[in-house]
């Protein structure tokens, strides 16, 4: 479906001042002044691969492809959990994380998002995002996590250990992992977090770690031109 409001949305988001920083692949970048790369036509939600936070309905799906290693997406995790903290009830805006490890900085991270994957296959979304936030409450950054402490974590989220380490040294979310970083190269993402605002199968693309009002301002700006919506402000 090819919507007609989000090349309009590029522009409007595009005139937003957007603080972040990102990770290149292969180098660490300073921090830019803005985030806005354009527009794509990207793969929409699937329950069957993804896990989500909010409404599988929602108008607007924010999609996150980010590596557990990174600390932008560690300080980015806390700004979407404001963002649906706000959005969420309003079942207007919905969040996806997708795994885009960047094995060349950090070579631990793409088993790290096997472990979020083996968390929510044994627990649904809510043991696959508890996981994630277990991580980043643990790790340094930098991929300086001890992959030991991998396993502690699934115990402390309350999954069971010795079904979470044979899912981890089975390997079976391996390709899983590599598909969803070829995906995010192929949209355009040229670090982590590497974000797409979402209506149907169209995205507005932005990089780096976007502070919390300027996710709004492109959410607002997304959901003032969606069909039927009457107001951006969610309540």
């Amino acid at each position: 479906m090819k919507s007609q409001y989000v090349l309009p949305i590029t522009i409007v988001v595009a005139g937003v001042l957007i603080a972040g920083a990102i990770f290149l692949v292969g180098k660490m970048a300073a921090p830019t002044g803005t985030g806005t790369t354009g527009k794509v036509t990207a793969r929409q939600y699937d329950p069957a691969v993804d896990y989500i936070v909010g409404n599988p309905n929602a108008q607007v799906k924010v999609v996150e492809y980010a590596d557990l290693e990174c600390p932008y997406c560690k300080t980015f995790q806390t700004t979407m959990h404001q963002i649906m903290d706000y959005y969420g009830a309003s079942g207007k805006v919905a969040w996806v994380y997708r795994p885009f490890p960047l094995a060349q900085l950090h070579s631990k991270a793409p088993k790290e998002a096997e472990a979020a994957e083996c968390a929510g296959a044994q627990g649904g979304a809510t043991a696959f995002y508890k996981y994630i936030d277990g991580v980043y409450a643990v790790t340094p950054g930098g991929n300086n996590l001890d992959l030991a402490q991998l396993p502690v974590i699934a115990g402390q989220i309350g999954l069971n250990v010795e079904t979470f380490n044979q899912c981890l040294a089975s390997g079976k979310f391996t390709q899983k992992i590599q598909s969803s970083y070829n995906e995010a190269i192929k949209q355009g993402g040229q670090g982590t977090p590497f974000i797409l605002i979402m209506v149907g199968d169209e995205a507005v693309t932005l990089q780096g770690a976007q502070p919390y009002d300027s996710m709004r301002a492109a959410i607002d700006a997304v959901l003032g031109g969606t069909p039927g919506t009457a107001s951006t402000t969610a309540q």
